[in-house]
């Protein structure tokens, strides 16, 4: 049993996220240490899977970086609106079929079997493929998910084979994904069975995390790892005994901006016991319920959260616009001038000036 006060806890968990001083070199090596890379259209300052590797990069990361490591050189794979290390294929392949579909899905997928039948000859005879040029041939329209979703069904369609593990995303043009049979998409994978590929993803998931709940559904660690305990918490723990190892060679903090789809806010519980950071994104509130703004992206400092910054991309003007800085603690001021000097590190990524710096 690992006994570790809160601060050792708090490093192992931000070292586990590649957040301290210490930065890795490319968008690959993130990846193989953080986890999936969340992919996600909303860019009020850049989409989450190009902020969440420059949170770690850098200056230095370019977004063309991404689309090779997927496209070209297949160092990454994208799944189920995730940029995954190549390295997870074999544990994620094994866990595809049909187990992974809701009951109503299911009974959707049975009621249009001459549409998938069309669909995979279609992505057969032409993949890679985009679903704009396969035609709409079902026979059973599904929910419309209360407007997200327009009522052509072929992408429904192709997202369902793909957790059947029948189609696999291989590129996208633009935001357009690109379709072609798994088969033809990664070949010559390994094969293993379910329970290994669990245990697999068990260890890779603490590692991706350092230090989590055995019962947390968010970080899904079982039992991996070594049991451990935290000072002042009453939860039971597992951590990665290589980052107990890492410990006392620490390379020190800095200042991270991280897009509220970053894997380090995914775990809320977590979050709030370990930094007693509560977080709330506020996409979805009223305007009149905002406190830190409409897509806020959290302020780490060291091995705590301290602030959230709004601030939004204006193209047509070519800046970026801060709103506000909140700081939830109070920057002593060394920090404001960190976490300044970080937001106008972004505005360099980003190609434009920052107005608003206050």
């Amino acid at each position: 049993m690992h006994r570790l006060t809160r601060d050792q806890a708090r490093r192992i968990a931000v070292r586990a996220q590649l957040l301290d001083a210490d930065r890795p070199g490319d968008v690959v090596e993130v990846a193989e240490q953080i986890g999936p890379i969340k992919i996600d259209p909303t860019a009020v300052i850049a989409p989450s899977q190009l902020t969440v590797p420059w949170s770690r990069i850098g200056w230095s990361f370019e977004a063309a970086q991404l689309t090779k490591a997927v496209e070209d050189d297949r160092l990454l794979f994208e799944h189920a609106g995730r940029f995954y290390p190549g390295t997870w294929l074999p544990f994620v392949r094994a866990r595809l079929g049909r187990g992974l579909l809701y009951r109503s899905t299911i009974s959707w997928l049975d009621a249009n079997a001459r549409f998938r039948k069309d669909v995979l000859a279609r992505v057969e005879a032409d993949g890679p493929i985009l679903a704009s040029e396969i035609d709409d041939t079902s026979q059973v329209a599904a929910d419309s998910d209360s407007g997200w979703r327009s009522s052509n069904q072929v992408p429904r369609m192709l997202e369902v084979l793909e957790l059947t593990g029948e189609v696999a995303v291989v590129g996208r043009v633009g935001r357009l994904r690109r379709w072609d049979l798994a088969e033809r998409a990664h070949p010559d994978v390994p094969r293993i069975d379910v329970e290994e590929a669990e245990r697999m993803l068990s260890r890779r998931r603490l590692q991706c995390y350092g230090i989590a709940r055995s019962t947390s559904a968010y970080a899904g660690v079982g039992q991996a790892g070594e049991p451990a305990e935290v000072e002042g918490s009453e939860w039971k723990w597992r951590v990665d005994p290589e980052a107990i190892a890492a410990l006392d060679d620490d390379p020190g903090g800095r200042v991270a901006i991280l897009n509220p789809y970053d894997r380090m806010l995914y775990d809320r519980p977590r979050l709030s016991e370990l930094f007693e950071f509560d977080f709330v994104s506020e996409q979805f509130k009223p305007k009149a319920q905002r406190v830190f703004g409409y897509f806020a992206h959290p302020i780490l400092i060291g091995d705590r959260f301290m602030g959230q910054l709004d601030a939004a991309l204006d193209k047509k003007r070519e800046t970026l616009v801060v709103s506000a800085i909140h700081e939830m603690f109070p920057f002593d001021e060394e920090e404001r001038e960190m976490v300044h000097a970080e937001i106008r590190d972004l505005g360099e990524w980003l190609g434009v000036e920052v107005t608003g710096l206050r």
